[in-house]
């Protein structure tokens, strides 16, 4: 495991708006319309790190938490579970997965606590789907790497965050410690369901940091198999 930690400088972050991309959605609903029933149970065996992000928050009392691309719920269960004084919200593009959700959350006794819209998580209205302008925290968990525009999430991101809030983002790396044809293979997998690794993610999350003048903490995991990474305030 590695990590980088980088300053930056501050900037006025773009004004956006909600509404799913008809195209993306209902890809998005097409790929997980049967797939959503099994996924938690298929996922835990290639979706690592999750947990430690989950850990990682450290979610002030009182706060609240936006996941983007929270699809099934699972989650924003666990991660209610382990902050039990925050408020959760979760957007996702897909009606499909947020079905599955909604249900999760319900079985959980959670509803009263976690609120789901679904949304365009490059160009999301907070106010609009939520009735909030900012999160504490907001986390982002192997979903950048199935968004087209992904770039704009992580911008759509920080602007949604208040001072002192952080950004956690975990998603596939480049597998760069890792024998080739693993990397093959697992990219061959990957394209079947239309993911991406996000080879500029490092660079972008850099860039995006220095602009709003924050901390950037980067960590490869398992041989560069995931990255995990922390936009927050400087120490």
């Amino acid at each position: 495991m590695s990590t980088t930690e980088l300053p930056a400088r501050h900037a006025e972050p773009p004004a956006r708006h909600a509404e799913p991309p008809a195209r993306h959605a209902e890809l998005m609903d097409g790929v997980y319309r049967w797939q959503r029933h099994i996924y938690d149970l298929t996922r835990k065996y290639y979706l690592l790190g999750r947990d430690r992000l989950i850990a990682g928050l450290d979610v002030p009392a009182g706060g609240t938490v936006l996941e983007l691309g929270c699809g099934t719920g699972r989650n924003i269960v666990l991660a209610a579970r382990r902050y039990p004084d925050a408020r959760f919200f979760g957007l996702d593009i897909s009606a499909e997965m947020l079905e599955t959700a909604t249900a999760a959350i319900a079985r959980e006794g959670l509803s009263g606590r976690v609120k789901l819209a679904r949304g365009d998580a490059t160009d999301f209205d907070a106010t609009a789907l939520f009735a909030i302008e900012s999160f504490d925290r907001i986390f982002v968990s192997y979903s950048l790497s199935m968004i087209p525009g992904w770039e704009k999430t992580v911008s759509a991101a920080l602007a949604a965050l208040p001072p002192g809030g952080s950004l956690h983002v975990v998603d596939f790396g480049q597998q760069e410690a890792l024998p080739r044809w693993f990397r093959t293979l697992l990219r061959g997998w990957l394209r079947k369901f239309h993911v991406e690794p996000r080879e500029a993610l490092r660079a972008v999350l850099a860039s995006e940091s220095e602009r709003i003048g924050a901390c950037l903490q980067f960590r490869t995991l398992y041989r560069g198999y995931a990255w995990l990474a922390v936009v927050g305030p400087r120490k």
